[in-house]
């Protein structure tokens, strides 16, 4: 294992304590600019996502509609809280092809984008020692006063996530600081995520805000608009 992977790893509760949970349940709202210029204003305020660990498979209850939103790379679907089924779609990120980063999105495609998005980063950095991932260091980032450690993670195909190559930014202490993408079903939007105020659920160190903007030629965050804000009430591991 890359180095710098093996220290994040270890800083975030260590690989041995998370190969011992399976699945993750967490209330959180999601907010910021995105989401009413893709017609979803308020989709993702008080929101319980269940995740599972190993496995793309993950959960969104809407609270407030009373509904759920449930993603798979394979299929996407909204169903009401009792299970009857309102809507689905197979080969999900095909209805993304043609889209831009102002295209409007239906409830399937807030499924789809929000499932392998939250998935992504609730299980980052674990997710990178899995087989068929690539991750290297390459050379470090100052930011702010800050020196961070980067680490480039290229994908495997099979996995949905905002692109094949990704860059995470860990500090000296080897928590996850900064994390880079483009996001192809957005038509190439960039955009870079800032985790912090970590917590302790379970043995497992989650950052309980993320925000996320876009960035520059340079790589430098635009700091106008917030495109996308998490915020974490509480989350429990078994």
């Amino acid at each position: 294992m890359d180095d710098l992977l093996n220290k994040a790893v270890a800083a975030h509760g260590g690989l041995a304590r998370w190969r011992e949970l399976s699945r993750l349940s967490a209330s959180m709202s999601i907010t910021g600019a995105v989401w009413p210029a893709k017609n979803q204003a308020d989709a993702l305020v008080n929101i319980r996502v269940e995740a599972q660990l190993h496995s793309q498979h993950v959960i969104i209850h809407q609270l407030r509609r009373r509904r759920k939103l449930i993603f798979t790379p394979q299929r996407v679907a909204l169903e009401t809280e009792s299970g009857e089924l309102l809507g689905s779609r197979d080969n999900p990120r095909e209805s993304f092809d043609g889209q831009t980063q102002f295209s409007s999105w239906d409830d399937l495609h807030l499924a789809y984008f929000c499932g392998y998005a939250l998935w992504t980063y609730l299980t980052a950095p674990f997710l990178y020692t899995r087989a068929g991932f690539v991750a290297e260091e390459i050379e470090p980032w100052e930011e702010d006063g800050q020196r961070w450690r980067v680490l480039r993670v290229t994908f495997p195909e099979h996995i949905a996530s905002h692109s094949r190559v990704q860059s995470s930014y860990f500090g000296d202490d080897g928590l996850l600081r900064r994390h880079e993408y483009t996001v192809d079903v957005m038509g190439g939007a960039q955009g870079l995520n800032y985790a912090f105020d970590y917590r302790d659920f379970d043995g497992i160190l989650v950052p309980s805000k993320r925000r996320i903007y876009g960035y520059d030629e340079r790589k430098q965050k635009i700091p106008t608009p917030l495109l996308i804000a998490i915020d974490i009430d509480d989350a429990t591991f078994a």
